[in-house]
């Protein structure tokens, strides 16, 4: 749909099938973290207006469903490529509305989204069918012997509604409306309200690489109704969501209601067990990404410390070094380690959790305090020590660079510490024994665990136990998450 018109940098508009669209609500301000300075505003969607994307999406479906994987393939290899040309403006808007500082923007706002794209562009040429052996049927009230032949092969879902977290507000999109299209499904996005100005030059980029209209639909708002309707839309099959665990929540009883499938990445609580014989550099150096990586905004970060008694010394030392070489302060500027977080409701939530931790009883080691930094949402890298598993700040998500330690004696207790929690997505472990902490990651229960290291395959399966989530995705785990299996069976 290369006649559409991008939208104006100063007045948004609903991106509604293959047209910009004026919004019925009006318009809210998307606020500059670091600055508190008006980036731009947002459009306002009515329930109306959200009901129109998904009956675009359901339209555009049969036809792009039918699209050849290959033409599918070619539209997301240009839309990644329209990324890459755009990438420093790109990269600029990411950093302006999420405060995410100019490496994380840049590397892994913009270029995981380039990334994406490109992956599923190959994904659009995976295979969808697995044959089957072959079965022998004797005779009898349903036919006569026989052999039968079977096929599984996987369909598009239907309309896709993608709700993404604040904390990407690049790579998260990407990683649901990539797989999703390269499956012949269609989409219709509900960024989230604090960061959704980038959503808008993705589906520009999308228009531009030929992306036929009402395949991919955008849009938003700050009222909590926008995001329902999107839900509880008849049209819609699947909902794909990032976020919280209580609104996740919310939306799978909706689409308990209407059988809809579900995709959910929600909370996490990160527990770290580091055992007496690891490196504590290594330690140190990976659980210290939760105070710089998105300012700890992430659900994937290493919260929860659980270290044995022979290293805890050490590694609290470590740890508060670390936390105090960390420069906090203006994104934009090359020397910052740590920015602002999203908004100060959320700065004020973070700095609540560190009050109760102390009343609790925690042991605050460093941080704390709010930085001196005159405009901004910024909390400071803060270290507790001597929690114990049933603190508020030690079992409750606090998205922000918040680190508590537990002390642990043995490899028992470790274990059962790390899986007292209501959450279950990515653990930790540090030894120097490999069998060990193979033996140990076998027994947590959590969708995924990093030993040794923080780092992630973007090929393994991504997903959550207990509240963490449902499904899973990244790699072809997302090619299948965005599709449904049907069985296709012959006589012989």
């Amino acid at each position: 749909m290369s006649g559409a018109e991008p939208a104006a940098a100063g007045a948004e508009r609903l991106f509604i099938g293959g047209e910009w669209v004026a919004p019925d609500g009006g318009h809210y301000d998307v606020i500059n973290p670091a600055t508190e300075e008006v980036v731009g505003r947002a459009p306002e969607a009515s329930r109306a207006q959200v009901e129109e994307a998904v009956a675009a999406a359901r339209d555009a479906f049969e036809g792009w469903s039918r699209t050849a994987p290959e033409e599918r393939a070619a539209v997301l290899d240009r839309a990644a490529e329209v990324m890459r040309r755009e990438f420093v403006p790109y990269a600029e808007l990411a950093q302006a509305e999420s405060g995410a500082t100019t490496g994380t923007a840049r590397a892994m706002q913009v270029g995981v989204s380039v990334a994406r794209f490109k992956r599923y562009a190959r994904g659009a040429l995976e295979p969808v069918e697995t044959g089957l052996p072959p079965q022998v049927n004797d005779a009898g009230p349903m036919g006569k012997a026989g052999v039968v032949g079977a096929v599984a092969v996987r369909r598009p879902v239907g309309v896709v509604t993608c709700i993404t977290s604040y904390n990407n507000p690049w790579a998260n999109p990407a990683g649901k409306v990539a797989p999703a299209l390269a499956m012949g499904n269609t989409v219709v996005v509900k960024p989230a309200p604090q960061d959704p100005l980038s959503v808008y030059r993705m589906a520009e980029a999308l228009a531009e690489a030929g992306v036929p209209p009402g395949v991919v639909n955008v849009v938003t708002g700050a009222r909590p109704e926008v995001g329902e309707a999107a839900v509880a839309a008849d049209g819609v099959d699947m909902v794909s969501f990032t976020g919280s665990t209580p609104v996740g929540q919310k939306i799978a009883e909706e689409c308990g209601r209407g059988m809809k499938r579900q995709l959910m990445e929600l909370g996490g609580k990160g527990a770290a067990l580091v055992f007496d014989d690891a490196d504590p550099a290594s330690a140190v150096a990976g659980i210290g990404t939760t105070f710089s990586f998105y300012s700890g905004q992430i659900c994937t970060a290493p919260t929860r410390v659980l270290a044995q008694r022979g290293i805890y010394e050490r590694l609290l030392a470590g740890l508060a070094q670390y936390a105090a070489r960390l420069t906090v302060g203006d994104p934009r500027d090359p020397g910052t380690v740590v920015g602002p977080v999203i908004s100060a409701a959320h700065r004020d939530r973070i700095e609540s959790y560190a009050e109760l931790a102390v009343k609790e009883g925690a042991r605050l080691i460093t941080g704390g305090e709010r930085p001196a930094v005159e405009r901004g949402f910024y909390v400071a890298p803060t270290l507790f020590a001597d929690c114990t598993n049933d603190m508020r700040a030690a079992r409750e998500e606090i998205f922000g660079p918040v680190v508590v330690v537990i002390p642990f004696d043995d490899e028992e207790e470790g274990i059962a510490l790390a899986n007292d929690s209501d959450y279950g997505l990515l653990d930790y472990v540090w030894s120097g024994d490999v069998a060990r902490a193979f033996r140990v990651a076998g027994r947590l229960r959590a969708g995924g665990v990093g030993i040794n290291t923080v780092g992630r395959n973007m090929e393994a399966p991504f997903g959550g136990f207990k509240r963490s989530g449902v499904g899973r995705d990244v790699g072809s785990y997302a090619l299948h998450a965005y599709s449904e299996l049907q069985a296709v069976v012959w006589p012989g």
